[in-house]
């Protein structure tokens, strides 16, 4: 089920928007394609990140996924728990998997992100 008050990437990355600024993570869609996480590379508080720059890892038994600032701006709050407990990003998500949050410097560029129905779509889901 991919939840419809977020907005997504084509590279699988989901968006909260929380006034200025904007929590990230990984969709299900991703990580069930990764499998099993067990370490998340984060970005720095305070780095300034670039729309479309790798910004963060996950690294499952068999792979490792590249994570993409969807938006411009600065990273502001990381999400310590992965660092003991990567699988949340497997248990939870669209919740305690979070990865990062970026203070907006263009809230603009959210008019770039897709919608669940576009999501759903580009993975052959039902929105």
């Amino acid at each position: 089920m991919i939840p419809k008050d977020l907005k997504y990437t084509q590279d699988h990355e989901w968006v909260r928007l929380e006034g200025g600024k904007a929590r990230v993570g990984i969709t299900h869609h991703a990580q069930k394609e990764l499998g099993d996480i067990v370490f998340a590379e984060l970005p720095e508080v305070g780095k300034k990140v670039k729309r479309g720059e790798r910004v963060a890892t996950v690294e499952s038994v068999k792979a490792v996924g590249e994570v993409f600032a969807p938006l411009a701006g600065e990273v502001v709050e990381v999400n310590d728990a992965l660092a003991s407990s990567p699988d949340l990003v497997n248990k939870d998500p669209y919740g305690q998997g979070w990865l990062f949050v970026v203070k907006m410097s263009d809230p603009a560029e959210t008019a770039g992100l897709l919608d669940a129905a576009r999501y759903a779509a580009l993975v052959g889901e039902k929105g």
